[in-house]
């Protein structure tokens, strides 16, 4: 492997995300798709170093930073490219167990004169931990201080410090079987027939967990429509519905349609599905995920947010409404790492209001005794269980129903913080409630 040609793509993708805001996954895709000489194990390494440099970022410039301090120089006083290139190294330490002399040389002949500094990041023993006990939580768990202290008054430090060591490890591949086309059971043995390692999963009835490396959708089988890529706890948001053929299900949120198509899935393409979103553009990316997946009884609706206009004819018709509303993304920061280094305190406080205001519009369009699900990929009781109960407080003609089936093993409340820590998904929230009048 080019050690030179990795490096390169790293820093200027680390660059583009930390310095100019750039999404993660953009950049990465970007300066890759023009980078064509790169072979598919240097790819591979670029991702890898990324991802994981901004999952252990926080850890990473508190170690080089007390490691800085011991000759009283500071690592924000150094030059952006430097700054960039003891990071690389750093990480390289810390997140892949490198020796300082193999970090420095993997970093490139700037890092030499500096590994006395990887030296002591490889025994942080000796630095000394931070005397604020939340500090310390942060800088151990790569947290930024805000999210590191919003995690220990809702879930307790030793909660926060096992969900941040589950958050800063690589998100598994899942995807979950089309009931259209095949069933789990069939699709393991596809994927099997395909020398593919495959194991279904302990929650989601639909689920399909691959070890190792795969371009899934490179495979036979994805491009026949046999499967959709998607998290389990994903999945278990589409399970809550207990959409059925024959019904009126509304998709309130339903972005590129993920959720869509398992609701279709369970649907058996009968009954009427309709899938709502602010933006038509998104809902547009659905059409040929629908189309390969056999789904035929949905609808798109384009729904501004300020206007009520077209979901007029659906008031109090539907029996099931998914609201998966917008939210922080706290709980999917595996998959999204750079996300806990954009994201503030004050723009995640935006979202209940907003969450509020979806939820009491699209409550309206559940009928009598039918199924409202509120849902968010968030780990944050503001905008989980306080939205649930400020929604049933002024609600009083929606109650409390049973979110999951027994059989999913999450008990029978009525509703459930899925945790990566504990059951492996992403971190999802779940609430059903059922309209009584």
């Amino acid at each position: 492997m080019r050690a030179q040609l990795v490096r390169t793509a790293v820093l200027e993708i680390y660059e583009e995300v930390r310095r100019e805001g750039a999404r993660a996954d953009q950049a990465l895709q970007s300066v890759l798709r023009r980078e064509k000489l790169l072979r598919s194990v240097e790819r591979r390494a670029v991702s890898d170093a990324v991802y994981g440099l901004l999952r252990l970022q926080g850890r990473v410039d508190h170690l080089l930073q007390r490691a800085l301090g011991t000759r009283k120089l500071a690592l924000e006083k150094l030059a952006t490219p430097t700054q960039h290139l003891l990071r690389y190294a750093a990480y390289l330490v810390v997140g892949e167990r490198q020796s300082p002399r193999s970090a420095a040389g993997l970093a490139g002949p700037e890092v030499t004169a500096w590994q006395w500094a990887l030296e002591l990041v490889a025994a942080p023993g000796d630095l000394g931990a931070p005397d604020d006990p939340l500090d310390a939580l942060a800088a151990e768990t790569s947290l930024p201080r805000w999210l590191a202290k919003l995690w220990s008054e809702q879930l307790g430090p030793a909660e926060t410090g096992a969900l941040a060591a589950a958050l800063n490890q690589r998100a598994p591949l899942t995807v979950r079987a089309n009931l259209l086309k095949n069933t789990r059971d069939e699709l393991l043995a596809t994927l099997r027939a395909e020398g593919l390692r495959v194991e279904p999963t302990g929650l989601s009835p639909w689920g399909v967990t691959f070890s190792g490396r795969t371009n899934v959708f490179a495979l036979r089988s994805f491009k026949a429509g046999l499967f959709e890529v998607q998290d389990e706890g994903s999945q278990l948001i589409a399970l809550a519905c207990e959409a059925r053929p024959g019904q009126l299900v509304v998709d309130a949120c339903a972005g590129a349609g993920g959720k869509t198509l398992a609701l279709a899935s369970e649907m058996r393409n009968k009954g009427r599905l309709v899938a709502c979103d602010r933006d038509g553009r998104r809902l547009d990316e659905l059409r040929p995920r629908a189309r390969r997946a056999g789904v035929h009884n949905w609808e798109a609706r384009a729904v501004p947010e300020s206007s009520d206009a077209r979901l007029g004819e659906l008031s109090e018709m539907a029996d099931v409404v998914l609201v998966d509303a917008p939210c922080s993304g706290l709980g999917a920061i595996r998959r999204n790492p750079d996300a806990r280094w954009r994201l503030d305190e004050a723009e995640v406080d935006s979202f209940p209001p907003r969450q509020r205001e979806i939820l009491d519009r699209y409550a309206r369009l559940v009928r009598p005794s039918g199924r409202l699900v509120y849902a968010t990929c968030s780990i944050n009781r503001r905008e989980n269980e306080d939205v649930r109960s400020a929604f049933l407080a002024a609600h009083p003609d929606f109650e409390p129903a049973p979110v999951l089936p027994q059989s999913v093993g999450l008990g029978v409340g009525s509703e459930v913080q899925l945790l990566p820590h504990r059951q492996g998904t992403d971190g999802f929230y779940i609430a059903a409630m059922r309209r009584s009048r």
